[in-house]
């Protein structure tokens, strides 16, 4: 006569405490399917596991202290030991860079309360003659700003250079609307040329009329968020003091590869165009 099936198992209270875990994160993990009771009573819906999950177990509660996110470790709960480490390495990172992020954050946040000028910026002003420009643009959350504009620049350096026409020594790229986790702009990369451009797809070819702008150099270790905040409220800053009005929506104009320089190098311009 064959035994209970539950018999080599344990009762989802015992297993809890050899996890270190509650039965509602046990019922969770099982919803989820991170985690399936070896068997389920038909007629009680008791969970059973076997002791050979309680490693599982103990893992999957580990990574929720380290605040990794449910489907996260559903992804790295499949990988060899060895690639799960080096995921672990990955969103421990990402982590880190978050934090890092956050508390230059809550820094600007202090000063700009307080009304304190942080840094000092050179402002200068200068003319912008009118020129052709095909352009990009796209509704995009700031997580996914920078991948935008690289892969913007990417596609318009290749359509200008398809074409046969010149592209300006700059680009720059223009925030029609604030981009924040909550705001997604739009986002407009342009191209300055000279020559003939067929735009094709969301490229589009446009003037951009001749004006003055006020900006601020920045070093590319500068130009990293929220830090790059404190440029635009210096040039902000210096239009009100000299009663210009803002005529356009404003810009950062790039003339360096951020690839093939340094962080104290000189990497864009935070500018806006003024009247």
């Amino acid at each position: 006569m064959s035994s209970h099936p539950t018999k080599a198992l344990l009762p989802i209270g015992s297993f809890a405490r050899e996890a270190r875990l509650s039965r509602k994160a046990l019922r969770l993990y099982d919803a989820l399917g991170l985690l399936t009771p070896a068997f389920v009573d038909d007629l009680s819906g008791y969970r059973y596991y076997a002791s050979e999950q309680v490693g599982r177990a103990k893992l999957i509660g580990l990574l929720r202290q380290l605040g990794m996110p449910l489907p996260r470790i559903a992804d790295l709960l499949d990988l060899t030991s060895e690639r799960a480490a080096k995921a672990v390495a990955a969103y421990w990172s990402e982590v880190e860079q978050d934090h890092t992020a956050k508390r230059q954050l809550a820094s600007y946040l202090e000063n700009f309360l307080q009304g304190k000028d942080g840094n000092m910026f050179d402002i200068k002003t200068r003319s912008v003659a009118q020129r052709h420009v095909v352009t990009l643009t796209k509704a995009v959350y700031v997580k996914d700003l920078g991948a935008f504009i690289d892969s913007a620049h990417r596609d318009l350096y290749s359509l200008v250079a398809r074409c046969g026409a010149r592209a300006g020594e700059t680009s720059f790229v223009i925030y029609h609307g604030g981009v924040n986790d909550d705001g997604d702009g739009p986002v407009e990369v342009c191209v300055p040329f000279e020559g003939e451009i067929d735009a094709r797809g969301d490229a589009r070819t446009r003037i951009e009329p001749a004006h003055t702008e006020v900006y601020t150099t920045l070093t590319k270790g500068r130009t990293v968020f929220p830090g790059i905040l404190e440029a635009y409220d210096a040039v902000h800053a210096y239009t009100e003091r000299h009663g210009l009005r803002r005529r356009a929506a404003p810009r950062e104009v790039y003339f360096a590869s951020g690839s093939e320089i340094g962080d104290d190098d000189p990497f864009c311009d935070v500018a806006w165009p003024v009247e």
